[in-house]
């Protein structure tokens, strides 16, 4: 059956500038791109602190293709597994999934049953009025236009950090985007922060867990 194309309210799922950069390209695998494609889905997309997967996480990707692929993408080192008296555990490659299968290892954390799973569609509308002020209908149809022309998350980011910045208004956050496109999002985001304050939030954030 042909594909009948993406509808109009799609939303779309971040992935790390190294997967297009290194991995891409390196990856001859279809069992292993599928995998790994999974993952950076649903790690990225996964609610609260417990950011892991299990084996039956993966049923997206068909059941012959999981082993394989899951293997291949350990070995490549871009998923940490970890083996626990509850089952094997799949973590991102990243500074928050070291320390994650760290704790694990370490026997300082103890996950739950299961991790939780992708969060709703983003309603662009509701961001804005919740962040940044009431709507319009010219508001609104501005809106719509830059979700079409950037995506769903890059809006809704640039909104985030206009209400951060108390830039409570509509050509703040069309200037970021702008700019994200002109210049490049990944190597200009402008977060506000450095690179030690990123590892220090992620210790952080992991610490605090721990202590729950």
């Amino acid at each position: 059956m042909p594909f009948e194309g993406f509808s109009a309210n799609e939303t779309f799922s971040p992935l790390p500038d190294t997967f297009f950069r290194r991995l891409l390209a390196e990856i001859d695998d279809l069992d292993e791109l599928k995998v790994t494609l999974y993952a950076l889905w649903r790690l990225t997309a996964a609610r609260g602190t417990a950011r892991f997967l299990r084996e039956e996480d993966f049923a997206g990707c068909g059941a012959r293709e999981v082993a394989s692929g899951l293997q291949r993408a350990v070995g490549r080192g871009t998923l940490l597994q970890v083996e626990h008296e509850s089952g094997r555990f799949y973590f991102l490659n990243s500074p928050y999934g070291r320390l994650a299968a760290e704790a694990l290892r370490s026997g300082r954390w103890h996950p739950a049953s299961s991790t939780s799973p992708p969060p709703p569609p983003i309603n662009l509308f509701q961001l804005y009025e919740d962040n940044i002020g009431p709507l319009t209908p010219i508001l609104a149809d501005a809106i719509q236009d830059a979700e079409n022309t950037y995506s769903t998350a890059w809006v809704a980011e640039a909104i985030v950090i206009a209400a951060k910045r108390n830039k409570r208004n509509w050509k703040y956050i069309e200037s970021i985007l702008k700019r994200w496109e002109a210049e490049g999002r990944a190597e200009k985001q402008d977060r506000g922060d450095t690179e030690t304050d990123r590892r220090t939030d992620v210790r952080r954030k992991v610490e605090q867990f721990l202590r729950k």
